[in-house]
């Protein structure tokens, strides 16, 4: 039987609807390969037959294959830029009701760093940050709101202290900053996009993917936005084509509308 990765990925669309087609090939591939030779599974058929049958095995593939790598405060400079000269920008447009949608959030790192900024500013009652991922078992871990101390050795010492409560090799974060965050599963390549969105943030996750479907997404995330919305993205990443797709860059990793 002539069962190649082809096959294997038209299969996988099917059962998780996840394109792996829009993801870099070679790049995608070996992670796949990787996982596959270490859970004792020597060619794609009789991975994709497991991966059918066991729901584990299932989860630990889509945890893998999201690639969830996140951390409070990853690149501080960047979120000192945000605070210091994004955050002035969208109060000036928008007052301080922002619509925020935090993009392929993983475990709920980035949007409750969003959340504890913006409390310095805005009552707490006042924020609503959208957070979604297409993995909803990281999701189920940022409702939980537990983390390690390597999640949150970058996060500045006030919100630790204000936000925090130690609890055994890590930190619970408190139930005031969690019930700002709204989480929902979506799938940056298939779903419906919300919409009249201040600020979109996507950090570290559109590089993974085809150009084609970078320039799907960026486009996406372009029609989400309102007049003078704002796009947040990574530390490795860039708009090429920006002006193109309707971007203005306003400073590192942001992106204005126009």
């Amino acid at each position: 039987m002539n069962y190649d990765y082809e096959a294997f990925k038209e299969d996988i669309y099917h059962l998780i609807q996840i394109n792996l087609t829009l993801y870099k090939e070679k790049q995608m591939k070996r992670r796949i390969e990787s996982l596959m030779m270490r859970n004792g599974f020597k060619d794609f058929y009789s991975y994709y037959c497991a991966l059918k049958s066991d729901k584990k095995l299932l989860d630990t593939f889509v945890n893998y294959l999201t690639i969830n790598v996140s951390e409070f405060y990853r690149n501080p400079e960047q979120w000192e830029r945000f605070e210091t000269k994004m955050l002035p920008e969208l109060f000036k447009h928008y007052g301080q009701d922002l619509h925020i949608w935090s993009a392929a959030c993983s475990t709920g790192d980035e949007p409750y760093t969003i959340a504890m900024i913006l409390a310095k500013y805005v009552p707490l009652n006042k924020i609503h940050i959208l957070a979604t991922d297409i993995d909803e078992n990281v999701m189920a871990f940022a409702k939980e709101g537990y983390y390690n101390k390597r999640s949150v050795e970058r996060l500045p010492k006030e919100f630790l202290n204000k936000y925090f409560i130690e609890n055994g090799n890590g930190y619970q974060i408190c139930s005031e900053i969690k019930n700002c965050v709204e989480f929902k599963k979506h799938n940056l390549l298939e779903d419906a996009y919300p919409t009249g969105m201040h600020l979109i943030v996507c950090r570290n996750v559109v590089i993974y993917f085809t150009d084609v479907a970078k320039d799907k997404v960026y486009t996406s995330f372009h029609q989400a936005l309102d007049a003078h919305g704002m796009l947040f993205i990574g530390s490795t990443e860039q708009i090429i084509r920006s002006s193109e797709i309707g971007f203005s860059p306003i400073d590192y990793f942001f992106y204005k509308k126009i």
